[in-house]
Formats: C-alpha cells, sequence, structure tokens
C-alpha cells in the first residue's frame, strides 16, 4: 500500500485539505480497497495515477453507517487521529486487513503507524 500511496498521496492530501476547509469534518478518512467498495465517495479509481488500489473519500459518517466504526468508539479515534496536515488516514478494507493505517506524506519522511 505504501509504494501505491505514494502515487495518490500529493492528491489525497489536497483532498483531505478541501474536506476540513469545506467543514465536512475534521478526520478525513481515505478508504483503500482492491475492489471498489461502497463506503464514502469514489475519489482515485485502479489506474488513473498508476496506481493499483481505490481510493474513495469517507467521513467518519459514513463508516459509522456501515458499522465499521462504532459511533461510541468516534471518541478515542477522535483521540488518535493524527494531524491530517502531516498524515493521510487510511481505511484499508481487504478480507485479510481490515484496519485503520495513519501514513505520513511522503515528504515527511516519516514510518506508518497502525491503529
Amino acid at each position: 500500500i505504501t509504494q501505491d500511496f505514494v502515487k495518490v498521496s500529493d492528491f489525497l492530501k489536497e483532498s483531505s485539505y478541501q474536506i476540513r476547509k469545506r467543514g465536512f469534518s475534521p478526520h478525513p478518512i481515505f478508504v483503500v480497497s482492491e475492489k471498489n467498495v461502497a463506503i464514502g465517495l469514489p475519489l482515485v479509481k485502479r489506474g488513473e495515477k498508476d496506481n493499483e488500489w481505490f481510493y474513495n473519500a469517507a467521513l467518519p459518517e459514513h463508516l459509522i453507517e456501515k458499522e465499521l466504526l462504532l459511533e461510541e468508539t468516534y471518541g478515542e479515534f477522535t483521540k488518535i487521529y493524527k494531524d491530517p496536515e502531516e498524515y493521510c488516514c487510511l481505511f484499508v478494507a481487504l478480507p485479510q486487513f481490515t484496519n485503520f493505517v495513519f501514513l505520513p506524506y511522503p515528504e515527511d519522511g516519516g514510518e506508518s503507524d497502525l491503529f
């Protein structure tokens, strides 16, 4: 995922900024999947930026609605949510792995952290 992320990171960072700036949510989430999933809004299709994954823009409400994030744990989620200027919040939706991953945008050169 990290190699693919580099190809779309600038676009995701700008999308995160727009989501926050327009007041949709202070906690944008990008759903990453091998097959397009019905969570959030399609943002980057496979192959669009020489990428291998699908990326959807989602708000916490989208994940709560799909019961992928429990409403009662949303407060805890906001506490671990990393600075969106430096980190991208990805919700990786794979059959073998489903979890939140915070990846630093490439210019920061940091390591990824799992939730």
